[in-house]
């Protein structure tokens, strides 16, 4: 595929039902495919050092399918062999004012809730190790941390003495590192076998009294508002409020809260190990059919909003306006690569300066510090996150610009800045 052009999107896939694939999460043996798209970058926050890396890097395909049984959906043409996570691999959120606020509050609350002071902590899938150690800093915990994307010389806490990073997977090999609290924030969704994955993590826990806690993507928000742009190929691995609950039920667990989190778009889930049948699925779990409702016309919706914003980005290349877009990470090499976005956009803006100076996976445009707009002066700044509007318009007032702001959420509502 030439790397100017967008992914392709076939046509809709609804009712067409694959005996080839089983449900990774239940092991159903009736997934429908129904969402199709063609060469997408298979990484999305690794850094892309020049221009032609970011429009060669390798690509993949994306087809999600859907299981009726437990309302899992599952990219089942995701190859693991394509993905490679590393210490260029730059996914933290932390130079945000607004998220950094979200994430110290969150951990506050869990260790208010669960009593985590002087504790055994353990992350799986912990980036740089900023939540680890904000939990080890606020309780004065122990922790130990997995993931091969850590960079040892990015942590100045006190607390990190106190901290075992290993830059691994955690798998099977790992089951003797105990813990009191378990969290795994944001990985869940890129590991394909999730049902395996779970199935381990309890095997490995035992009879020990742990309390495990995850945050993955919401899709049922990315259904209903068919948000293209929170589909990419790292995202292999898709729940539902219902899906996630009966996934760690099914896996040994007692399910205490599933909570939705951060403007509705992350949900949260809390258990503990339990030995027999575990507690009955809440009214809100029941999920299924509303989901296969949204399923059912699912790339038909999409298309339409993808090509309103094209008509929309193409409208404002020809009056000469100058088009931005805020925030650098998945969201953003989505939007760019199923619009096939060139020349109406010719830079994305990020605050974390270890992003700035690259190029985005799939269009190649270059990334560049909130400063670079004083003298650029953007006429219309499109914000990848709608969480972050109000952090994006101080900033920019702060520079001295007005341009327009437009969320994915409100193409053509423009941001009141009052």
């Amino acid at each position: 595929m030439n790397p100017h052009q967008a992914a392709t999107h076939e046509p809709p896939l609804t009712g067409v039902d694959t005996a080839a694939f089983s449900c990774p999460s239940c092991n159903g043996e009736k997934v429908s495919l129904f969402h199709r798209v063609e060469a997408f970058p298979v990484h999305s926050t690794l850094n892309m050092k020049t221009r032609q890396m970011a429009l060669e890097y390798p690509r993949g395909r994306i087809h999600l399918g859907f299981c009726p049984q437990c309302g899992f959906i599952s990219n089942v043409g995701f190859d693991p062999d394509l993905i490679h996570y590393s210490s260029q691999c730059e996914e933290p959120q932390w130079y945000s004012p607004t998220f950094t606020a979200f994430a110290r509050s969150q951990a506050s609350d869990l260790i208010d809730r669960y009593g985590l002071y002087g504790k055994d902590i353990m992350e799986i899938g912990c980036g740089k190790g900023d939540f680890l150690i904000l939990l080890c800093e606020l309780g004065n915990n122990r922790g130990v941390g997995f993931d091969p994307a850590y960079v040892d010389e990015r942590n100045f806490s006190e607390a990190r003495k106190r901290v075992t990073f290993i830059t691994d997977y955690y798998t099977e090999k790992y089951r003797d590192y105990g813990a009191d609290f378990i969290c795994c924030r944001m990985t869940l969704e890129h590991i394909h076998s999730c049902g395996a994955f779970v199935r381990m993590l309890r095997a490995s826990i035992g009879d020990r009294e742990t309390t495990v806690f995850f945050q993955v993507p919401d899709v049922t928000r990315i259904l209903r508002d068919c948000c293209f742009e929170d589909i990419y190929y790292e995202h292999c691995s898709y729940f539902s409020a219902g899906s996630l609950a009966r996934l760690f039920r099914d896996c040994g667990f007692h399910v205490l809260d599933v909570r939705k989190a951060y403007g509705e778009q992350y949900l949260t889930l809390e258990a503990r190990p339990a030995d027999t049948s575990t507690n009955a699925a809440r009214t809100f779990e029941n999920d299924q059919a509303l989901l296969a409702g949204f399923v059912g016309d699912f790339q038909e919706r999409v298309r339409r909003k993808m090509e309103r914003w094209r008509s929309l980005l193409s409208a404002f290349h020809r009056q000469g306006k100058r088009v931005v877009l805020w925030g650098s990470g998945s969201k953003a090499v989505a939007f760019t690569t199923c619009l096939g976005i060139q020349r109406e956009v010719e830079y994305t803006v990020d605050i974390n300066p270890y992003r700035q100076g690259t190029f985005l996976p799939g269009t190649g445009q270059p990334i560049v510090a909130p400063a670079f707009l004083c003298d650029y002066r953007p006429d219309v700044v499109v914000v990848m996150n709608a969480v972050y509007v109000t952090e994006i318009r101080g900033e920019l007032d702060r520079l001295g610009l007005h341009p327009e702001i437009l969320t994915l959420e409100s193409p053509f509502r423009k941001e009141n800045p009052q």
